[in-house]
């Protein structure tokens, strides 16, 4: 009796704390967090979007100049401290090439941003539909795939831009069209695997429509995956963008971006050397933070690696 009394008493039993297994999401959340190299790149491209972001007030408040405006008494006029607005010196019209920057910034990673938006888009919906539907569509998909990815990139963005004069928004269109094809090769494939797993096929059998399935089932599974290959396609937008105003098809002036300020910094060089550093130290940065976070988000949403700390 006095075993069973004490086998009732609340007092004498020992709770053993149950070990919660962490979620997909929160799982990945610890691995970012605990990768100091990505935590670095997030808080680089961060500072540098916060400031392009805020170029107007910076413009007004701080270097008291804006992007257009000329002083051609301070032509080439090398970097220095006394001001800032020529802490990155002054171009062939004397406009400040730190304010020019900040301008360039913005439309930079606006059409990088955008053009991947766009590609994810147009992408995850044709994968989608091509996986989940399969046969003639399928085939149409692949042959669009295959042929626009046939095409020689550089020439017919040469061959567009020498027809047509693409502004911001254009040119983020017609990048975006054209980056699409990785993200609908990677979201076709995982679909083929995806569409036959089993809560897949109770979905279906409790009547989903093909709508639901993939929007609710199939796009989530895809989306971390994806999420790393619109990060690494941010950085190639930023590239082709800079390259295409670099050879004077992209981005025209005045509206300043990091490409056109290459451009024009390649035809000054031998008068203003300054004017290269800027704008390639700003490309060069920009890409690399975010080809570090798409590594980094690849291992902190890699399944395989789940619950290994």
């Amino acid at each position: 009796m006095a075993g069973s009394a004490a086998a009732l008493d609340p007092a004498a039993v020992t709770v053993v704390p149950r070990r919660i297994q962490a979620g997909f999401w929160s799982d990945a959340l610890w691995r970012v967090r605990h990768d100091p190299t990505t935590i670095a790149a997030m808080v680089t491209l961060g500072v540098l979007v916060l400031v392009a972001v805020s170029a107007d007030l910076l413009a007004d408040q701080v270097f008291h100049v804006g992007y257009q405006q000329q002083d051609l008494f301070n032509q080439y006029r090398k970097p220095s401290l006394d001001e800032p607005a020529w802490w990155f010196g002054s171009d062939q019209l004397g406009r400040s090439v730190f304010v020019r920057l900040l301008y360039g910034g913005r439309v930079s990673m606006f059409i990088g941003t955008a053009g991947a938006a766009v590609a994810v888009l147009i992408g995850l919906s044709v994968g989608l539909t091509a996986g989940y539907f399969r046969g003639w569509w399928d085939d149409v998909v692949v042959w669009l795939v295959s042929t626009i990815d046939g095409v020689p990139r550089l020439f017919l963005l040469l061959t567009i831009g020498f027809y047509f004069r693409l502004g911001p928004v254009e040119l983020t269109l017609f990048l975006g069209g054209l980056t699409w094809l990785g993200v609908a090769n990677i979201t076709r494939g995982q679909t083929f695997s995806l569409r036959e797993r089993e809560f897949v096929v109770a979905a279906r059998s409790i009547g989903a429509s093909p709508v639901r399935v993939m929007l609710r089932h199939i796009a989530p599974n895809v989306l971390p995956l994806i999420v790393v290959v619109a990060m690494i396609d941010v950085a190639m937008i930023i590239l082709t963008e800079s390259a295409l105003s670099y050879l004077g098809f992209g981005v025209q002036p005045p509206v300043p971006s990091w490409g056109n300020m290459l451009s024009g910094a390649s035809q000054h060089l031998s008068r203003g050397p300054w004017l290269v550093y800027a704008p390639g130290v700003a490309i060069t940065l920009t890409v690399l933070c975010l080809y570090v976070i798409g590594d980094g988000l690849r291992d902190a949403l890699d399944p395989r690696l789940r619950g290994q700390r």
